[in-house]
């Protein structure tokens, strides 16, 4: 027995790499676009309002998919699906990277969010997996909180430098590398899952409500920038989205094999991260995006320097996830740890709710990117062990799926309530005669602080919802469950 068990044993590490890389990739690709949407703009011809889509048409299946690719990660087995989501989104990179005109370059898009989250849903639950111990496991989940985490500034560097020095099409075409080697070394390192058989959960239907679902949710979600929030439009479709939703849950609490079995959401702890997770997600997912805005559009910076100006959050998130906090999470555990992570990122974005018209970087944006880069160092960790805490082996693809759906229905929920507040409360000063800087500084000053509002909602829920690991009751014997963190 411990010649088969000892190879996996010895590869932990080298998958988790591997892990890693497909993750950072995906995510990568997420913000690596926007600072190219000037170029794309101007070389493919699109117009104002069609440009949103180059992210959008992205968000939609990644948002929408995630779900069903994790269940689909327990049933047919997680190396599978994420070696298929690999080869999905390396070639419509390429597809990406060589598109001469809009509709190939969206249609490209929507097939890499295919891509993204068939290979993201899994990546969890198979890190969860593979370090059954608590003080590897929390080693484990820094080294992939951080990538999930600092991916995004790391993006936003690399695109500014390649748009600058080469083209936008490289911005796709690098994950060409990226995406074969990390899907060549799956096939050596990942260990063979053979799943529990498509007839412990091929819920067809459930299959079908849920992804119309997530889909028709972000794709009104995204696209209450053109049609606002109380139009027919949002209300239609967001409360068709809510009907299917509930058709899904309430076909998954009948039927014998269900797509999402309702036992995960019996942990408080896994319901409340879940929650915490949307929350803090909206909050500080605008802070990159609006953030990027008030460097370029105020303070005069080009892609490079914007990229450089958000790297330090991604140095301050890499010093904690990879080091501190999961010595941290094995002393104290998970909620000890979220609750001053939270407390500083909340702290962060009041922060930049005070940056002035004519600031400076180093004295009025570098002192509060700080306090986020250590506070989400601290919380992103802390969250995806509550959240993988209950699963079970054969459960542990569908928590993962829900742990990266709840993050992006955040992150669309948040991006497009805070650029609508701060557009709004721009177009109004302007409309009052106030210049143009301090319009658009007041307008980034409200989101922020409404982000900052989110975080501390995030923050009371923690700390009145969440239990000490001491008290978490444990699952029943039956469900095999990988040991907590």
């Amino acid at each position: 027995m411990r010649r088969t068990e000892s190879p996996a044993r010895t590869s932990r590490w080298p998958a988790l790499a591997v892990l890693c890389a497909g993750q950072l990739m995906v995510i990568l690709d997420g913000t690596i676009v926007n600072v190219a949407l000037p170029s794309i703009q101007r070389d493919l011809g699109f117009s104002a309002s069609s440009l949103a889509w180059v992210v959008n048409a992205y968000l939609v299946p990644f948002g929408g998919l995630l779900l069903l690719s994790g269940r689909l990660g327990d049933l047919v087995g997680r190396k599978r699906v994420f070696v298929a989501g690999l080869g999905i989104f390396t070639t419509a990179s390429l597809l990406c990277g060589v598109a001469q005109d809009p509709a190939v370059l969206l249609a490209s898009r929507f097939v890499q969010g295919i891509g993204g989250a068939v290979t993201s849903a899994v990546t969890l639950g198979m890190v969860v997996t593979l370090f059954p111990e608590p003080k590897e496991r929390a080693r484990a989940i820094g080294v992939y909180s951080f990538v999930q985490s600092a991916g995004g500034s790391m993006g936003l560097l690399a695109g500014g430098a390649l748009t600058q020095t080469i083209s936008w099409h490289w911005i796709f075409i690098v994950n060409m590398p990226i995406g074969i080697a990390a899907a060549l070394s799956a096939g050596r390192v990942l260990a063979p899952e053979p799943g529990a058989g498509l007839d412990k959960g091929t819920d067809v239907l459930g299959a079908l409500l849920v992804t119309s679902a997530l889909m028709l949710g972000v794709y009104t979600i995204v696209g209450t920038t053109d049609h606002g929030w109380t139009s027919a439009h949002t209300l239609s479709l967001g409360a068709t989205a809510l009907v299917l939703l509930l058709a899904f849950v309430a076909r998954q609490a009948k039927t014998p094999h269900p797509l999402l079995p309702l036992r995960v959401f019996r942990s408080r702890n896994v319901s409340g991260a879940m929650g915490i997770q949307a929350l803090m997600v909206a909050g500080m997912f605008s802070f990159q995006f609006l953030c990027v805005l008030y460097l370029q559009k105020v303070l005069g910076f080009d892609e490079i320097h914007t990229g450089l100006g958000i790297f330090p959050v991604s140095v301050a998130i890499g010093a904690l996830s990879l080091g501190l906090s999961p010595r941290l999470i094995a002393r104290f555990g998970p909620r000890a740890v979220l609750l001053p992570g939270l407390a500083l990122i909340a702290a962060g974005l009041a922060a930049l709710g005070r940056v002035p018209a004519g600031g400076r970087y180093a004295v009025d944006v570098l002192p509060a990117l700080l306090p986020l880069g250590i506070g989400f160092g601290l919380a992103m960790p802390s969250l995806a062990t509550l959240a993988m805490s209950a699963a079970t082996p054969r459960d542990s693809g569908i928590a993962s799926g829900m742990f990266n759906t709840m993050q992006q229905i955040g992150s669309a929920f948040g991006l497009a309530v805070l650029t609508t507040l701060a557009t709004s409360h721009t177009n109004a000063l302007l409309g009052g005669g106030a210049g143009t800087a301090s319009a658009l500084t007041s307008g980034y000053q409200l989101a922020f602080r409404v982000g900052s509002g989110l975080v501390t909602a995030a923050l009371l829920l923690a700390a009145t919802l969440l239990r000490s690991p001491a008290r978490v009751r444990r699952p029943a014997a039956e469900e095999n469950p990988v040991p907590a963190a």
